[in-house]
């Protein structure tokens, strides 16, 4: 029984808005009977789905400011000694700050509360579509991930992805066309294995994925949105703290990461160092993990300055280095190949959040990209040698306008991005087995003239060029009680290549069944993709077409621009809470484009050249089960099943041979990101005492392998003892199914509540399952699973 003179009063205030423009506020002040602030009192917000908690003490006028929330229905708890606690749900959805005026009654009717999952936030009833939320305290108990995977060996586990080599995650049937939104900075890159640098899962306070009903705000690469908010020193109430980590691991595995943070009146200030090295920096090409070692350097800082009530500035700093040698086959090892390739980026990023009145914010963002790729040949190559320096950036100016009026929360805004490339790419035939005019089915003669071992000369291309995209939208919540819409238009004006228009409605309807703990949801989005911009200009030169086989010339009439995907994709879900112990979210979706974004691997290196494909048309049903923290044990089970089909011809590559050639144009076929079952689990385990466990296992049914003639791989010493691990006796082909598990467990010491230590031991591929992502794809080549690998890591608090 709650005692009546408690009371709770939620309304605007004009207090600092929320340091990244897409998280929330929650801010207040903590009061007796009699009205006298009390201070000290602890402010407890947490979800138990997404498992997000955060905590602080009210300062010496009974106030608190919790920052960096994000989007979602929270429950807060208030507890002081003396006075009966109070807890209530607040829904946080626009960064227009909330403050929350808390009386507590003396104490009497009951000593304290015990805070369960309720049948309230086990759904989310504001929610049009699929949203899966990560936070730093699961991720920091997860499998680390060597060489260059980052944030997407974290998002895996989240359901709609099908796994593939270095990282890769294929979104909903999509081949990678994700954007990572850092502190309202967008990322479009391709941030996996070779292509760049990834994200760094050590900045990440919390993830965000949106994979269905994507708001009218993301554009670009839009098949999913990983919304990420950074780790901020504003709220931890220390001038400077932090930890360092220490992992050492087999294939000569080791890194450190350092992070430092603290604030000091109005200035807030995070920043992680990450560095490592290994022999196994990318997924291996064979067995034998032959020439695969690589170091990488990782850095991140994050400033935030409010220098009155009404304003908040906020500065990001990123930096990436890797060095690493590209992985051989036996042929090439035996040949003396030596390829190395070299990654370099930088970013800077400022926000601004204004409050204009008690219910109006304008937020601003500025961030500026640059990434530098070079591929270093060898005197052995074989049998291609190729060269590469690429440089591309990324430019982004946008506002955003936020306001709550009733039962509107309404955010409108635009965004200008320039994409200035130079590409200089070279390359020659090194093998005289290698297109041999002898072997009639698959000679190539537009390839002779750069044949070295018949006199022929490079090819080489050098390129530069700068296009944009031009964007506004607008996006209303609307609550209606039961009844939650998402009402969404956007408009993209790209300007490159080619040139394209396109308005996108994105609409989404949800209706919470209270009684049943049950949210019945569908919604209809028009998506635009822009092509990858890595290699794009070559990709798409007329260079590029010269080389293609004549009949794939005459077939396609000349040379074409590669243009943005044009997407229409419905989807159905529903969320269901399971009594008090767990939550169900079900989707079903659709997914039919025109002009789809793809990419193809030149000969298992690090450079990619995107293609497009008229057609695609995909189909798939996911799931994701969780079970709240209950007696130290939490979990997520996430399930995906995704049919992909794609139709030619296509438009854009750099593909050498004509069997990758004759296969993308002899009709639809089910394409590489086709997968017909994965599972992932994942449990937790936490003593009270500080012993963990945490336990992972995925399943994969098999992506699509190239349909290679068996008699012909049995015979070929590169790749025959991998016959076992692929099915060329299915229609499509397959690598076979596996299953993966990796475990963590480790003790974290706590003195007066305060962390002190953290060692852990890490088992990757426990049952050392020795598999394949991949095999001969015409997209992404070969690459093999990593073997068991034992690990230990500890992390020192100060």
């Amino acid at each position: 029984m709650r005692i009546p003179s408690l009371a709770a009063v939620l309304m605007v205030s004009l207090a600092p808005a929320a340091v990244a423009q897409s998280t929330a506020v929650l801010q207040g002040v903590v009061q007796d009977a009699t009205g006298a602030v009390i201070p000290g009192a602890t402010i407890r917000v947490e979800n138990p789905v997404t498992r997000f908690r955060t905590e602080m003490r009210t300062d010496k006028n009974g106030a608190f400011e919790i920052r960096n929330i994000p989007f979602h229905s929270y429950s807060v708890t208030v507890e002081r000694e003396g006075f009966e606690p109070h807890e209530e749900t607040v829904s946080l959805r626009t960064n227009v700050p909330v403050e929350l005026i808390v009386r507590l009654a003396p104490a009497g009717v009951r000593e304290s509360i015990t805070v369960e999952a309720s049948v309230g936030l086990l759904v989310d009833p504001e929610e049009t579509g699929t949203h899966v939320q990560m936070n730093q305290s699961d991720i920091e108990k997860l499998a680390l991930q060597a060489g260059n995977k980052g944030l997407e060996s974290i998002l895996v586990s989240m359901p709609g992805f099908a796994q593939n080599a270095n990282g890769a995650i294929h979104p909903r049937g999509a081949h990678n066309q994700m954007t990572f939104v850092i502190d309202g900075m967008p990322i479009s890159d391709q941030l996996t294995g070779a292509f760049a640098n990834a994200v760094d899962p050590n900045i990440v306070q919390t993830v965000e994925l949106f994979t269905g009903n994507v708001p009218a705000e993301y554009g670009n690469k839009v098949s999913a949105i990983a919304n990420i908010a950074t780790r901020s020193g504003m709220g931890t109430a220390r001038r400077f703290g932090g930890s360092t980590l220490l992992n050492a691991a087999q294939f000569d595995l080791l890194s450190q990461v350092t992070h430092v943070s603290g604030e000091a009146g109005h200035f807030g200030y995070s920043a992680v160092v990450n560095t490592s090295k290994t022999n196994r920096y990318l997924d291996s090409v064979s067995l034998d993990n032959l020439h695969n070692g690589g170091n990488n350097q990782r850095a991140f800082a994050r400033l935030d300055w409010h220098p009155g009530a009404l304003d908040v500035f906020r500065l990001n700093l990123m930096a990436g280095r890797a060095s690493f040698q590209l992985a051989n086959l036996r042929s090439q090892h035996a040949n003396g190949m030596d390829q190395r390739q070299l990654l370099r980026d930088g970013a800077i990023s400022l926000g601004w959040v204004r409050t204009l009145n008690a219910q109006t914010t304008f937020d601003a963002n500025f961030s500026a990209r640059k990434a530098q790729a070079w591929l270093k040949p060898s005197l052995g190559d074989i049998p291609v040698t190729a060269s590469q320096d690429r440089q591309m950036s990324t430019i982004t100016a946008g506002a955003r306008l936020n306001a709550v009026r009733g039962r509107h929360t309404l955010r409108a805004g635009f965004d200008i991005q320039r994409y200035p490339l130079s590409e200089h790419f070279a390359m020659g035939i090194t093998s005289a087995s290698f297109n041999d005019p002898a072997d009639a089915d698959n000679y190539n003669p537009n390839l002779l003239p750069h044949d070295l071992t018949r006199g022929g000369a490079l090819f080489d291309f050098r390129g530069s060029r700068t296009g944009g995209m031009y964007s506004g939208f607008l996006q209303d919540a609307v609550s209606l009680g039961r009844l939650n819409l998402s009402l969404g238009l956007r408009f993209d004006a790209y300007r490159f290549l080619a040139d394209g228009n396109q308005f996108q409605p994105r609409v989404g309807a949800a209706y919470h069944f209270r009684e049943a703990g049950t949210v019945l949801r569908a919604s209809y989005s028009r998506l635009y993709q822009t092509p990858p911009n890595e290699n794009l200009l070559l990709s798409s030169s007329p260079q590029a077409a010269s080389v293609t086989p004549p009949a794939v010339q005459q077939a396609l009439g000349g040379w074409a621009a590669i243009r943005p995907e044009e997407q229409n994709f419905l989807e159905a879900g529903l969320q269901q809470a399971i009594g008090k112990k767990a939550s169900l979210n079900v989707s079903f979706y659709h997914k039919n484009s025109q002009n789809v974004q793809d990419n193809n691997n030149f000969l298992d290196t690090g450079i990619i050249f995107p293609v497009a494909l008229a057609r695609i048309r995909v189909n798939g049903v996911e799931g994701r089960l969780v079970g709240p923290a209950a007696r130290g044990f939490s979990y997520t089970l996430s399930v995906t099943h995704s049919r992909a089909v794609a139709t030619p011809p296509f438009t854009g590559g750099l593909f050498l041979g004509n069997a990758a050639i004759d296969a993308l144009t002899q009709g639809a076929f089910i394409i590489d990101h086709d997968q017909p079952l994965s599972v992932h689990a994942v449990v937790n385990w936490n003593h009270p005492k500080g012993w963990y466990a945490t336990v992972s296992s995925r399943y994969d049914y098999g992506l699509v392998a190239n349909s290679s003639d068996p008699a012909e791989v049995a015979a070929d010493p590169d790749f025959r003892d991998l016959l076992p691990y692929v099915k060329l006796d299915r229609n499509p082909a397959r690598v076979r199914p596996r299953n993966i598990v990796d475990l963590v467990v480790g003790f974290e010491k706590t003195h007066d509540q305060k962390k002190r230590y953290d060692i852990g031991l890490q088992f990757t591929n426990l049952t050392d399952r020795t598999a394949l992502y991949n095999f001969q794809s015409i997209f992404v080549g070969t690459r093999v699973v990593q073997p068991f690998t034992a690990g230990v890591r500890l992390r020192w608090f100060f």
